[in-house]
């Protein structure tokens, strides 16, 4: 006879997780957890709006160490060997970015859908396939 398995192992393979694999995880779930985190160090009182903007950009500064003055097999090759590091900053970048929006008010899952729908219209298929041109620069396609 077969030990029965548990409920929560049947359940997320259901889910098409693979065993031991983290929980899936909401934009709210996260910031609760930097909330969370900052608010048991006492540290909201440094956080301004000004300060998290300067921090987000000092963290995307620091990612962008990563691919300064390489390109191309030497670039990915770089990034594969700094996978671990260049997500460390990945998470930096994410963490003042979901702080920021939560001191603001901001619900970045409802902004992020308003913003790609303007991007859609700003950028549509038939006119920027292809092309790494600014909105205000694409033609229309000849026809």
């Amino acid at each position: 006879m077969r030990p029965r398995k548990r409920r929560s192992q049947a359940r997320s393979r259901r889910r098409g997780r693979p065993r031991g694999a983290p929980p899936p995880t909401t934009l709210d779930a996260l910031a609760a957890q930097i909330v969370a985190f900052r608010d048991a160090r006492d540290w909201k009182r440094f956080h301004d709006p000004k300060d998290m903007a300067l921090s987000l950009v000092l963290e995307a500064a620091e990612l962008m160490e990563h691919v300064q003055w390489r390109s191309g097999k030497d670039l990915a090759a770089h990034l594969a060997r700094r996978r671990a590091a260049v997500g460390d900053e990945l998470s930096d970048v994410l963490y003042w970015v979901l702080l920021l929006a939560h001191d603001l008010g901001i619900d970045l899952a409802a902004a992020f859908h308003r913003k790609m729908r303007l991007n859609a219209r700003k950028y549509p298929v038939a006119k920027a396939r292809g092309l790494a041109a600014k909105y205000t620069e694409l033609r229309r396609p000849r026809g």
